[in-house]
């Protein structure tokens, strides 16, 4: 296998995403930069397809559990089967989405009292699966997904909990757990009030996690001011960490592709997207196309460039370019983005299996132990490879730069 594993992989990720360790990664054409090209050059498929064979192969069964992760990379690799007419992939989604969702439309191993808006995100699979079938499974369980939205706990001005565990808190994340869900929902049966309440999660979350001196959006606001890891005015958290921002992007453009043409809040949000957009291109790594894990800190001393954040934008940049909401220059932006996952983040063994490195294990805020929300937290977290916080954005971002 080209990707060594264990403590030492770990340690020479981190000094090799660094942006000192990242320039001479380029300038010396180290392996895995040099790898990842050599793939390119290796194969006529598109590296849409090329990753979501390469999920199949590594993992027959993606989960055990309703988890968003998986929903995230299956939702890509039936995207990816539908592109390329290739009904294996379709099935393997299939297949996998049946272990969990029961013939009376309840999921195993969901729970709707833990108010847990991660739990919303694989539903969106549920919705191709309606069309053709006879047992009405799939609608009884995206009926049970949006009861839970009707009960979530909310702050005061009336956006989403993240967790029922982390009262008063608006996330990032939890803007592409829910919103695209809740959005096809209402488009699917009708429930027009719904694009309303949708909206305001988007502008809630814009609003009070913006840090109007870069234009950056944090990872969290905390609406009552008490937790260790938010500034006692604001309520934001510390800084503005990529994959947060990231989930943030893909679920503003994902959202707009159900949010009715004439909606009153539409404008507003595309001018959220635009703004967002321009202050994250800006802290674009020159020299990879890449973007930092904390996005704000950019030249500090321990930061790296991090492969899941890095997809999300590249995505997010190129559907948006293309459906309009964002200026063509984007397009530009989310093809150097692609070109360095690929050529600096991407290896491949013997077999031709695909591995995508350099992505952060898990980021959150406090719980315990504690997670609070600085600098030396974010940087300190694992790095792996083939996690599905960053497999399914590469794909997904692959399949709309038709790579």
């Amino acid at each position: 296998m080209n990707v060594d594993s264990g403590r030492g992989r770990l340690a020479r990720s981190r000094a090799m995403l660094t942006g000192v360790g990242m320039a001479a990664l380029m300038l010396n054409s180290t392996p895995m930069a040099a790898q990842g090209r050599s793939a390119a050059a290796g194969s006529t498929k598109p590296w849409s397809l090329r990753m979501s064979e390469s999920v199949m192969k590594r993992s027959p069964v993606v989960h055990q559990r309703w988890d968003y992760t998986a929903g995230l990379v299956l939702m890509a690799i039936r995207q990816t089967g539908e592109s390329q007419r290739d009904r294996r992939l379709v099935d393997f989604v299939t297949t996998n989405m049946d272990r969990l969702v029961k013939p009376d439309g309840s999921i195993d191993t969901y729970r709707t009292d833990e108010f847990n808006l991660d739990q919303i995100n694989q539903g969106r699979l549920l919705f191709p699966m309606m069309v053709g079938a006879k047992d009405g499974r799939y609608r009884k369980a995206a009926d049970l997904l949006r009861e839970q939205l009707r009960k979530q706990p909310r702050v005061a001005e009336g956006g989403f909990w993240h967790k029922k565990i982390y009262p008063q808190q608006m996330w990032l994340d939890g803007l592409y757990m829910a919103e695209p869900f809740y959005a096809q929902y209402a488009q699917v049966t009708g429930e027009a009030s719904a694009f309303d309440d949708v909206a305001k999660q988007f502008l809630l979350a814009a609003r009070y996690t913006r840090d109007v001196r870069t234009g950056l959006l944090h990872h969290a606001w905390d609406a009552s001011h008490t937790q260790r890891w938010s500034d006692t005015t604001t309520g934001r958290s510390l800084h503005a960490w990529g994959r947060g921002a990231g989930w943030y992007m893909m679920a503003l453009v994902d959202v707009l592709d159900y949010l009715p043409a004439k909606h009153p809040a539409r404008s507003a949000l595309i001018a959220v997207l635009q703004e967002s957009a321009d202050a994250i291109a800006a802290v674009q790594d020159p020299l990879t196309g890449l973007w930092f894990q904390v996005m704000d800190q950019p030249g500090r001393s321990g930061n790296y460039l991090e492969a899941s954040g890095s997809a999300m934008f590249t995505y997010a940049f190129a559907k948006g370019a293309r459906m309009g909401y964002l200026e063509p220059r984007y397009r530009g932006i989310a093809e150097r983005g692609f070109n360095g996952l690929v050529s600096t983040l991407i290896s491949v063994d013997a077999d031709g299996t695909v591995s995508l490195n350099g992505i952060c294990s898990v980021a959150g805020l406090g719980g315990n132990p504690y997670r609070d929300g600085s600098y030396d937290y974010y940087i300190h977290e694992p790095v792996v490879a083939n996690d599905y916080k960053g497999v399914g954005p590469f794909i997904l971002a692959a399949l709309e730069l038709k790579r």
